[in-house]
């Protein structure tokens, strides 16, 4: 179980399922996976306070009267789903949380997120101070107990400590749909504190190939297709990238193209129209004002017509091979080399690049990059800074066809000021044994790396 706020919890009337079985692991027990932390770094002064008691989670989850969360709540949510996990079979889930309770959760962070631009800022306009720190976070995958632990171990977010989430909440994993709501969670009680950007995972394409959908029908049964129809519209609004501090830009997937712009045939020079060119050659690297006018609200974001800078945001990868070219093996998005990493640095004075997007399953089949044995590798060193892959899911995929896994670990990254642009790693294993589960997709048959996609099936909204 989770340390709770000394403040008092607006839940505790709520009461309890009848004779709940207790938790299999106390908090000693189930936080007692090995940490290892690379680079000399040191999580000591991040961590929360250890719990002064013991007590069973609140549940069912209520709303609060007033709508305004509190840590309290927001530690019970995580607790109860902790306990849920090992304790209720998914069936179950709704007596935990009810549709009542997450239509206002969904709907209260759905609010926020809307209203946020394309790609956030995380400056002093948003406290961001001299004993502030940045942690950032990969992917994570529905893998609920390795988020819980990655929180136990950077601290939770607060005035000084800031959380950027790289998308990819869901899918592959059991627990998608706990992962996203916490998350969704911590947003709605810190919205100037928490980032939740958008993953390629966050579709409705990825959502009904990986098992999200599933897992959501499971959970909620006949309120299950509700449920999921406004986690997609919660999707839609979720950020595409952000900019920390000035020096750091982070996305899921990475870069994007420009517009190709050309003058109106029957027009005056002043007037122009923006008209995107698919040949190679005609690929140029895209700038953060094009970012800011995309149109981020679509369920899957397209790869042919003229809202591109979406669909290259969240799929595109980086490459050993210099200059733009098309992302031929997933079929979306950019492959980009070192010379486009140092030119979008040097364009727009940053120093750092954080991606995410693939894990050790991707770069299995990358020799040319490093793998993802640790959580994070250094992609590009260039003159100007560098680009990482950072991913936040150890002991991935949580459902594998071979025997053989491939024990990786997670990562999350620590920014520090004064200038926030040397990133401390901060590696940990999985927390382990996961609770029994069946996976809620085909794992055996699907492709291993969301490459070679079904663009048929993918409806193209441009």
């Amino acid at each position: 179980m989770l340390p709770r706020s000394d403040s008092p919890n607006p839940n505790k009337s709520a009461p309890l399922l009848s004779s709940p079985p207790a938790p299999p692991f106390s908090d000693e027990d189930f936080f007692s996976t090995t940490t290892s932390v690379a680079s000399g770094s040191s999580s000591s002064d991040s961590k929360p306070p250890s719990p002064t008691q013991s007590l069973p989670p609140q549940i069912p989850l209520t709303w609060p009267p007033d709508g305004v969360l509190t840590l309290s709540w927001v530690t019970n949510l995580m607790q109860a789903f902790d306990w849920a996990s090992k304790s209720l079979p998914p069936s179950e889930f709704a007596s935990v949380l009810s549709v009542e309770v997450f239509d206002q959760l969904v709907l209260a962070a759905s609010k926020i997120l809307h209203k946020e631009l394309n790609c956030v800022k995380i400056d002093s306009e948003s406290g961001l101070g001299s004993d502030s720190r940045v942690v950032v976070v990969g992917d994570v995958h529905g893998q609920l107990h390795d988020v819980l632990f990655l929180f136990k171990n950077a601290g939770y977010p607060d005035e000084d400590r800031f959380f950027v989430f790289n998308g990819d909440y869901v899918d592959r994993g059991a627990w998608g749909l706990e992962v996203f709501l916490l998350l969704l969670a911590w947003k709605v009680l810190m919205p100037h504190k928490v980032y939740l950007l958008r993953g390629n995972h966050e579709s409705k394409y990825c959502t009904s190939v990986y098992g999200f959908e599933k897992e959501v029908l499971t959970k909620y049964g006949d309120r299950g297709k509700h449920v999921y129809r406004k986690c997609l519209g919660c999707f839609e609004g979720l950020p595409l990238a952000s900019i920390i501090a000035g020096r750091v830009y982070t996305a899921h997937g990475g870069l994007f193209r420009g517009t190709v712009v050309t003058p109106s045939k029957r027009a005056k020079r002043k007037n122009r129209k923006v008209v995107h060119n698919p040949e190679a050659n005609a690929l140029t690297l895209g700038c953060l004002d094009e970012l800011a006018k995309a149109r981020r609200s679509v369920l899957d974001p397209p790869w042919e017509g003229s809202n591109l800078i979406p669909g290259d945001v969240l799929w595109s990868d980086p490459s050993m091979i210099p200059g733009l070219s098309p992302n031929k093996e997933r079929g979306i998005g950019l492959l980009w080399g070192p010379d486009c990493t140092e030119e979008f640095l040097k364009k727009f004075n940053l120093k750092l690049i954080i991606r995410s997007h693939e894990g050790p399953d991707a770069r299995d089949k990358r020799p040319d990059l490093g793998g993802m044995d640790v959580g994070y590798t250094i992609d590009h060193i260039v003159e100007s800074g560098k680009l990482i892959t950072l991913f936040s899911a150890p002991d991935y995929p949580q459902f594998q066809a071979t025997e053989e896994r491939y024990g990786n670990k997670g990562a999350y990254v620590v920014l520090e000021p004064p200038d926030f642009d040397s990133p401390i790693f901060h590696s940990f294993e999985a927390v382990t044994p996961r609770p029994k589960v069946n996976p809620y997709y085909d794992f055996e048959d699907v492709i291993d790396s969301d490459e070679e996609l079904d663009l048929v099936s993918m409806v193209p909204d441009s």
